[in-house]
């Protein structure tokens, strides 16, 4: 009885301790400093900008745009990933643009319409 109940144990602490490191973006959770591909930040931002739609800080017609340009550009203080979302649907023009920026290594650094 012991055994069972030290693997249930050991079992519940693992499940526990994975979502815990996981946070609400499981599979864009990164650490160290190696940098993530091009592929895995795509799905990340295009998760980021659903999540933005989520929470209501951007309007639901943001939901179906796709990512049109994804680029390393010049940041602050080292390079980062840049995402770029068009949606020529939104009607204020200063917001039809979305950029989501992400370290080399899968960071998440934010998200505007103005992309700097």
């Amino acid at each position: 009885m012991k055994y069972v109940a030290s693997i249930a144990t050991g079992v519940a602490t693992l499940a526990l301790s994975t979502a815990a490191l996981a946070g609400s973006g499981g599979s864009c959770h990164f650490h160290g400093n190696a940098p993530v591909k091009e592929s895995i930040l795509t799905g990340c931002a295009i998760e980021q900008k659903n999540a933005l739609v989520g929470k209501g800080k951007i309007d639901a017609s943001w939901k179906a745009v796709k990512l049109e340009k994804a680029e390393t550009v010049a940041g602050k203080s080292a390079k980062e990933w840049k995402f770029t979302f068009k949606n020529p649907t939104e009607k204020e023009t200063s917001k039809q643009t979305l950029y989501v920026f992400y370290t080399l290594t899968g960071n998440f650094i934010g998200a505007n319409f103005d992309g700097k």
